[in-house]
Order: C-alpha cells, then sequence, then structure tokens
C-alpha cells in the first residue's frame, strides 16, 4: 500500500503565540470572574452572577485549549502514531458543548428571576461590566487571528467573544436599572444571552462532531475525487474509498485503485505521484494512501462497509 503526502508545517512559533495568548486570556478572566461573583452577590444582580458563570466556562476553555494547544506540539510514537493531533478537535467539541450547558442553566435561572424581580446595587453591576468588557475586549483580540484557521481556537474566542457581549447587555442593563429602575431587563437580557450562546455553540459542536466521526469534510465531492482519478490512463476502476479530516491541518484519501495492466512499482510511482498533485491541489488532501490492484476479486462499489 502506497502512501504519501504533501506537509503542511505547523510552526512552533505559532504554537508558542497560540499558548502564550491563551495564557494571558487566562489570566484575565479569573480576575474578571472573581470580581463578577462577589459584585454579584453584593449588588444581588443576576445578570451580573450569570456572567461571571460564563467567565469561569471561560476560564475552563481556555485552560483546554491551552492543554490541548501544548498536547497537539507532542511527537509521535509507536502506542500513539498520529501523535496528540486529535486534541484541539476534542477540546473544540468540550468547549461547545459547556457553551450549550451553560445557556441551559442560564435560561432556567433567567425564567425563576422573571417571576421573582429583585433590586439590584446598579452602580457595582455598570462599573464590573465595564471592567469584563475591557478584559475580554483585549482576550478576543488577542486570539482572533488564529480563531479563522483553527476550531480549538475558535472555540475559544467563542467563549469570550460571547462573554464580551454579554458584558456589555449587563452594562446596558446596569444602565436602564440606575435610571429608569426596569428591574426585569436583568433576566431577559441573560435569556437573550443564553440564546446567542446556544446558536454559536451548536455550529461549533457540530462541525468538531463531524471531525470526531472522520466524516467526509462537506467541502469535498467524493465522486468528483473518483472521477478525476479515474481520467488516469491504466486505472480502471477507483473503489473502497475513505476521506477523512484527522485535524483543522490534516486530510486524508485512502482508496483502492485497480489498474488495467500488471505494470511495475516504478510506474506505479509516476501514477501516484499525479494521483497525489491532483487531489491536492484540486481538493486540498495532503494525506494519500493507495492500494494498487490487478485482477483483485473484491467489490468495486466506491463506499464500501468495512
Amino acid at each position: 500500500m502506497a502512501h504519501s503526502h504533501h506537509h503542511h508545517h505547523s510552526h512552533g512559533h505559532n504554537h508558542d503565540l497560540k499558548g502564550r495568548n491563551l495564557g494571558i486570556s487566562i489570566f484575565l478572566n479569573i480576575i474578571i470572574t472573581a470580581a463578577q461573583v462577589i459584585g454579584g452577590l453584593v449588588s444581588g444582580s443576576l445578570a451580573l452572577l450569570s456572567d461571571a458563570l460564563h467567565n469561569f466556562s471561560d476560564v475552563l476553555s481556555l485552560v483546554i485549549s491551552y492543554v490541548a494547544n501544548w498536547l497537539s506540539k507532542k511527537k509521535a510514537s509507536t502506542n500513539k502514531t498520529f501523535g496528540y493531533k486529535r486534541a484541539e478537535i476534542i477540546a473544540a467539541f468540550v468547549n461547545a458543548a459547556t457553551l450549550m450547558v451553560v445557556a441551559v442553566f442560564l435560561i432556567i435561572e433567567a425564567v425563576k428571576r422573571f417571576y421573582n424581580p429583585e433590586e439590584i446595587g446598579s452602580d457595582l453591576v455598570i462599573w464590573l461590566s465595564v471592567i469584563a468588557i475591557l478584559g475580554n475586549g483585549f482576550s478576543v483580540l488577542l486570539i482572533r487571528k488564529d480563531a479563522d484557521i483553527n476550531m480549538n481556537m475558535k472555540s475559544a474566542y467563542l467563549h469570550l467573544l460571547t462573554d464580551m457581549m454579554a458584558s456589555i447587555a449587563v452594562l446596558i442593563g446596569g444602565v436602564l436599572m440606575k435610571f429608569y429602575e426596569i428591574y426585569w431587563i436583568d433576566p431577559l437580557l441573560t435569556l437573550l444571552i443564553a440564546l446567542y450562546l446556544i446558536y454559536m455553540g451548536y455550529d461549533l459542536l457540530k462541525e468538531s462532531t463531524k471531525v470526531l466521526m472522520l466524516f467526509t469534510p462537506k467541502s469535498i465531492a467524493v465522486q468528483e475525487i473518483v472521477n478525476v482519478i479515474s481520467e488516469i490512463k491504466l486505472i480502471k476502476n477507483v473503489h473502497h474509498v475513505h476521506i477523512w479530516q484527522l485535524n483543522e491541518e490534516e486530510i486524508h484519501l485512502e482508496a483502492h485503485i485497480d489498474f488495467k495492466e500488471d505494470i511495475k512499482l516504478s510506474e506505479f510511482d509516476v501514477i501516484l505521484e499525479q494521483i497525489e498533485e491532483h487531489v491536492y491541489y484540486e481538493f486540498g488532501i495532503n494525506h494519500v494512501n493507495i492500494q494498487p490492484e490487478y485482477g483483485k476479486c473484491d467489490s468495486k462499489k466506491i463506499i464500501v462497509q468495512d
């Protein structure tokens, strides 16, 4: 079975920078969480306490992302042949799931508070939400660049972004409570924050689940790949195809190829190189594993359930 791949190196420097940015964000969020818990208890603001809870989930999610980022740098070994390349995908899955859990908890608390509104010390709410906006805003800027290309960093980014938005909502609520004594705004904002968390978290949960389940990336059409490979001279049939994503940077293709002639290994190598070029430049697949066959009696279906 011939195996080959085009390498996409994720440079150590980028990993170190991601790690440093996550470290700074963890430190800032610990401070914000502690301040909000104290402030929420003193002022009686549910929105502030729910924001603190979300901030605490941020701290946990950032720690998970930090550990996953560190693990993904570890080398492969005989009992871990892929290394820890899936660590960041698992972190993204866990963080997306926690976003959903936090959201459900917030909805339950908000509904309770709607029926039992309480007077809230708005000055403290205003000041603490301003601190949270600044802290989370800085963290969002630190992580934003990596969030576009890395699911793990995106999950951390989403936690921070939604938390910044929650803090802005809490600030608006604090101002309305201070000047207009509209106390029901507190649970209403909590509810809106929770619904937004579900909206954002679900998408990430779905994407990370697809990778963990070895689903074919949605950008890749299996039949198109089969057609492209089948056009190469001497190839009779392409079957038993598997395409999966290992992590953000690696897409693998595995297939059996039936040849029209009993070709030499050196001829197969030339054809393999053609296949690699086609699938890499047209479909972004950078790991190719081909099993050559000649007149073998097996299923010639494109998808075969092993």
